[in-house]
């Protein structure tokens, strides 16, 4: 198995040769189990003019409790695309580091990227696999989002997708949330974004996002100043993926607390 041509996908060679390493394919004890794990909130993504944004809160909660202040639910996907876990943390988690390495395993067996259009449609078979212990309360449910080399115009590029507990992959034009603030989060978008909307204003508008989902939903985390933790936000451009430094981002969170405390309203 390990010496044979095989298959692009890594996660079909895994089925065959260890299925009970996927996340999906563990046994899991009867009855829900959603109060067992820690699950992670809020994720927002934002199309710019040249790329994509995407951040994410840093609270992950189990029941009424944090169980974690400073998770980092946004990661780079591969060279030109970026995903976000809501749902289950540790899941969640797992199911990010299989999807990076089945990109790599393609390019590698391939010798060619996937689409972005074939990314996601990996990504969902991933998250259908996950089905059974998401009846169980176990769900993971990803934003997927990227810089499309194959777009005719650069400046509409970055191209985002949401999925369902099933893993039915959906384009979204704009802007999208998902995780227990996402309401809050898309309704501060809603009032704000712009089609062509510039990547700088784009990471403070999705800063403000995250801001406005922590003020109305327990399980997202604002701006810690005191601990010094702030949202993961990351960029997909025609250049790569870029995270900003932690420098950044606090100058970003800091002046966006800052505008509140003059108008709480936004």
């Amino acid at each position: 198995m390990f010496t044979n041509a095989g298959t692009s996908s890594f996660t079909s060679f895994l089925s065959r040769v260890a299925p009970e390493m996927l996340p999906g394919r563990r046994p899991l004890p009867p009855g829900m189990a959603a109060d067992l794990a820690p699950h992670a909130t809020t994720i927002v993504a934002i199309s710019g003019a040249g790329g994509v944004v995407m951040a994410g809160d840093r609270r992950a909660t189990m029941g009424n409790l944090i169980a974690q202040r400073d998770i980092e639910k946004v990661h780079p996907a591969d060279a030109y695309s970026l995903v976000g876990i809501a749902g289950t943390a540790g899941i969640g988690i797992e199911l990010m580091r299989l999807f990076q390495v089945e990109l790599e395993h393609y390019e590698k067996i391939e010798g060619a990227m996937l689409s972005l259009d074939g990314k996601a449609n990996r990504l969902a078979s991933m998250i259908r696999g996950n089905l059974g212990a998401a009846m169980q309360g176990l769900a993971v449910v990803p934003l997927f989002a990227g810089f499309d080399l194959a777009a005719k115009d650069p400046a509409t590029a970055g191209r985002i997708f949401s999925f369902d507990v099933t893993g039915g992959p959906y384009e979204e034009t704009g802007y999208d949330a998902i995780g227990s603030g996402s309401l809050f989060a898309k309704s501060a978008l809603k009032k704000r974004f712009r089609a062509g909307i510039s990547l700088d204003d784009a990471v403070r508008l999705a800063v403000e996002a995250l801001y406005d989902a922590a003020d109305d939903d327990t399980a997202t985390g604002g701006p810690d100043l005191t601990r010094r933790i702030y949202p993961v936000v990351m960029t997909a451009t025609a250049d790569g993926t870029h995270r900003l430094t932690d420098a950044e981002t606090a100058a970003i969170a800091e002046a966006v607390v800052a505008a509140r405390m003059e108008n709480p309203g936004g």
